[in-house]
């Protein structure tokens, strides 16, 4: 089971965004990546391709490791460990670490 999924929200608890708080856009999970909308920026030189184009520098949301995230209890809105938890009719459920509520 994964401990982060598309539209969590998590927070970053290492690197130069440590701190700060945003939702998944996207997950690479066998490089065990993932892109958070409004952390990780880099600039992007974009040259010109076609004519009447023009050249600009972009800032771009990059992936970073999943490791650096945790995600956040929607319930006790605090960052958590996920547990799970396998229900009566054998389906596996995530559950917060520090309040056992469900994800």
């Amino acid at each position: 089971m994964e401990r982060i999924k598309k539209n969590d929200t998590v927070s970053v608890i290492l690197g130069k965004d440590k701190g700060k708080s945003g939702k998944v856009i996207e997950i690479l999970s066998k490089k065990g990546k993932v892109m958070v909308k409004g952390i990780a920026f880099v600039t992007k030189h974009m040259k010109a391709r076609k004519q009447g184009e023009t050249s600009s520098i972009k800032k771009l949301e990059s992936y970073i490791d999943v490791s650096n995230v945790m995600p956040i209890c929607s319930s006790c809105k605090k960052p958590t460990r996920i547990g799970s938890k396998v229900l009566d009719s054998g389906k596996r459920m995530r559950i917060c670490k520090r309040c056992n509520e469900s994800f």
